[in-house]
């Protein structure tokens, strides 16, 4: 089994793919900023099914420095890097987010590259896959890249210029490194902590009544268990290097569609979630106005349907149903609410 380094534990997507290595019996370490944070991580594990032993190991470095990185991969077999800037309600400046995503990637395949881990496998996302295009009439593909030039919102922005900077140094400066990307659509699925991502957020709008109208656009959507084994296959399998993968279940949703699913699914529960759609030019004038809707402007309209059939063909990888996953989201968003209020 395998020693290998997790980049960002604490994250929604880090804290499952630890739990995936652990179950696979590989032995663990994984960074964060601060060490007050390991407490809460291990906290967050055991509500996933870890044991209180487990061969875990955290330490501490931050993407934005190089001190601590040789460190953190010294003896690693291989490195997950699911850390990045993540996408938040008040949007940033380019510069806020590309320059830590991209400087922070550089600064782990050095690293990787310079303590003989074999293989990396980089957290990308849709983001760098599926924006700033005219209409489109097919599912995008790992061939597909987000045109960073066409007005993109910061983070997608991010994602691309950081995907694009390891492959290159990959090529120019990998000394044989290997590298494979996953590239999530929206990510639901059990919460285990209050890091949550931008589609989470959307169920739970959805659920306390926040969002009572549903915006129109529609999206692929993928459960973080199954991104996780994603990462894992990508870190294992022969076929996997130099590739990227697009990590979806099913074809893409409307958001009415996803409020659909929650009123079958769970009934009265579901009493908050919309029943209606918005305009897109309501929702259009809406955004100039409501800060958080802002980073959806470019989405109204639209369908980023995606394909992650290259994943199931050469890694074998097999999504749950999504509406599984959409209804699990719902019932741990609910457990949560209960818990915590």
């Amino acid at each position: 089994m395998a020693e290998v380094l997790v980049t960002g534990g604490t994250g929604y997507i880090g804290s499952w793919c630890i739990l995936a290595l652990l179950n696979a019996g590989h032995s663990v370490r994984t960074t964060v900023r601060s060490l007050s944070r390991e407490p809460e991580l291990r906290a967050m594990l055991q509500r996933g099914g870890a044991a209180a032993d487990a061969p875990l190991r955290v330490v501490t470095a931050d993407l934005t420095k190089d001190a601590g990185w040789p460190e953190a991969v010294r003896g690693c077999d291989a490195v997950l890097h699911v850390a990045s800037p993540t996408l938040t309600s008040t949007p940033r400046s380019d510069e806020e987010m590309v320059t830590p995503a991209r400087d922070g990637v550089l600064r782990v395949l050095r690293a990787s590259r310079d303590a003989g881990v074999k293989r990396v496998v980089l957290t990308s996302a849709i983001g760098a896959i599926a924006y700033g295009h005219p209409d489109w009439d097919r599912p995008f593909t790992e061939d597909d890249w987000t045109d960073v030039d066409a007005g993109i919102e910061p983070y997608q922005k991010s994602k691309t210029l950081a995907e694009r900077a390891a492959w290159d140094f990959i090529r120019e400066q990998g000394n044989g490194l290997e590298l494979a990307t996953v590239n999530p659509t929206g990510v639901l699925g059990p919460v285990l902590g209050p890091d949550f991502s931008p589609s989470l957020g959307l169920i739970q709008r959805m659920l306390n009544g926040s969002m009572p109208v549903s915006l129109k656009f529609a999206s692929g959507y993928v459960d973080v268990r199954d991104v996780a084994d994603l990462h894992l296959r990508a870190m294992t399998d022969p076929a996997a290097s130099g590739q990227r993968f697009i990590a979806t279940s099913g074809q893409s949703l409307w958001v009415r569609d996803v409020a659909a699913i929650l009123h079958r699914r769970l009934g009265e529960r579901a009493d908050r979630v919309p029943t209606r759609e918005m305009p897109v030019w309501a929702a259009r004038g809406l955004s100039l106005i409501r800060p958080e809707l802002r980073p959806l402007r470019a989405l109204l309209g639209k369908n980023l349907d995606a394909t992650s059939e290259k994943a199931q063909r050469l890694l074998d990888w097999k999504p749950r149903p999504v509406e599984d996953t959409i209804t699990e989201t719902a019932e741990s968003l609910l457990a949560l609410d209960t818990a915590t209020g």
